[in-house]
């Protein structure tokens, strides 16, 4: 990812920034996907859900994917398209707030489908529409290398394995759900979708609608956009008048932001290999970039090598009291300077989403650029009371 296009000596750290122009990109090769393959690319909120870029999104997608109450009445009222949710359950109470809202409901299991198939039944008898029902399966066909993000993991509670339907009535389901992917390709999704059909047959030939979850890598650059195109039409020939959906919400937002950092202590001596000094940033890797311990991955930082690559090396940490809240080691051609600006990149999508005010550590702004205007906008500023709020 490119640096950013802005001056960075202005910029009051820490901040989120998403380039607007990089995220309308993205958001052109999906409505590229849309119209060539006749689906239907919703926005997955729990991969991106800063509402001030809605009014852009929504001139590509046609709604979002909410994975419970709280989501769903984000979608509804920020983005004001199609409302799609699921969740491993549902409440009762959310349940009412859900069937006015929403389109498409996903049960995780026959038995929340049966508890709650009357309660969709008499909302249409009185209001004469109710949410389209569907269920999530399981496809038992693995190929997310990290167990903790792998919904096909042994013993995973998300979706129906196709032996644990037996039995079960599913007449009245109208859709099909499955998310099975983890930053992966078309072929993954290939070889996903003959284990669909091999293991729920039967219920392809009931349902309208089938959704491919989420999970697509859909516009880095070596995704075979032309292999999922022949994908989804291949499954439309064979299953005629079924509706595909595709829920990415990191390939909405991939390589369009960064996270800006400052240094604020460096703390060791250099010299030793084995422990280089730290850079102490106003950032955190546990509150406000959780996937670098979580998945866990080395985000890059702009103008940085590997460790040992130039002549001065660092670990990068964070402020929290947490001995762990390190972000990975990096090395700099010069030595790195209090004050000094670091630029995380591909920092826009689940980053935003995962934070918390652990410590009580401040959280960073959430800003945009918009390349057109060369225009930067802090849209939302945290402050104490956003952390006194959080808690009682």
């Amino acid at each position: 990812m490119e640096p950013p296009a802005f001056d960075l000596s202005g910029i009051a750290t820490p901040a989120y920034v998403v380039d607007l122009g990089l995220l309308r990109r993205n958001l052109e090769k999906l409505a590229h996907v849309q119209q060539q393959a006749d689906c239907t690319i919703l926005l997955a909120l729990k991969g991106f859900s800063m509402f001030s870029t809605f009014p852009l999104v929504r001139q590509y997608l046609r709604g979002c994917c909410a994975s419970g109450i709280h989501e769903a009445l984000l979608a509804h009222e920020e983005f004001q398209g199609e409302v799609h949710v699921y969740a491993p359950a549902f409440k009762p109470e959310e349940m009412q707030r859900l069937l006015p809202i929403s389109h498409h409901l996903s049960f995780n299991s026959p038995a929340q489908w049966q508890r709650y198939r009357p309660v969709l039944e008499a909302w249409r008898a009185q209001h004469g529409r109710a949410p389209s029902p569907g269920l999530r399966v399981n496809p038992e066909h693995s190929e997310v290398e990290v167990a903790l993000y792998d919904p096909c993991s042994p013993g995973c509670r998300l979706g129906t394995r196709a032996a644990a339907l037996e039995g079960h009535d599913l007449s009245g389901l109208e859709g099909l759900h499955f998310h099975a992917l983890c930053e992966q390709n078309s072929d993954v999704l290939e070889r996903m979708l003959q284990a669909v059909e091999a293991r729920f047959s039967h219920l392809l030939r009931q349902v309208r609608w089938v959704n491919m979850g989420g999970g697509h890598h859909i516009t880095r650059a070596d995704y075979d956009i032309d292999r999922l195109i022949r994908v989804v039409q291949g499954f439309k020939s064979r299953w005629p008048g079924v509706q595909v959906y595709l829920e990415p919400g990191e390939a909405v937002a991939l390589n369009t932001g960064w996270l800006i950092a400052s240094v604020l202590d460096i703390v060791g001596a250099p010299g030793d290999e084995a422990n280089p000094p730290t850079a102490i940033l106003d950032t955190s890797a546990t509150a406000h970039m959780p996937d670098t311990l979580e998945m866990p991955y080395r985000p890059h930082v702009i103008g940085s090598g590997q460790p040992g690559e130039f002549p001065h090396t660092y670990q990068l940490g964070g402020l929290t009291c947490l001995a762990g809240d390190v972000i990975h080691r990096y090395s700099f051609p010069e030595p790195l300077q209090l004050g000094q600006k670091l630029v995380f990149t591909d920092m826009a999508h689940y980053t935003m989403v995962k934070t918390t005010m652990f410590n009580g550590v401040p959280h960073p702004d959430i800003a945009t650029f918009d390349p057109a205007t060369d225009r930067y906008q802090v849209v939302r500023r945290f402050g104490y009371e956003d952390f006194k709020r959080r808690l009682s």
